[in-house]
């Protein structure tokens, strides 16, 4: 990329204003910056996740917080796709 002259460059620019239009750019740096904020959120959330936690005896005791801690979303916010994880059960193989 650093190969590129000032003519070369301009040139690009203007063949990607005559793809997308002038119209269309703002909106695809916006929808953009969005992904952006929800990736960077998501390995936030990943990283938080695979910090361990100190579990305290109320939390062990009670049946109803651990499958809570069990559920996988699909996306933040989104309650319609979630699920709880199920656990592997051994099978015979022969």
């Amino acid at each position: 990329m650093g190969n590129l002259k000032p003519l070369e460059i301009v040139l690009i620019i203007a063949v990607i204003l005559l793809l997308f239009g002038a119209k269309k750019l703002p909106d695809m740096a916006r929808s953009l910056g969005k992904s952006a904020r929800i990736l960077k959120s998501e390995a936030k959330a990943m990283k938080k996740d695979d910090e361990p936690t100190v579990a305290t005896t109320d939390a062990a005791a009670d049946p109803a917080a651990q499958q809570a801690a069990r559920t996988i979303q699909a996306a933040p916010g989104d309650v319609t796709s979630s699920r709880p994880v199920s656990e592997a059960k051994p099978t015979t193989q022969s």
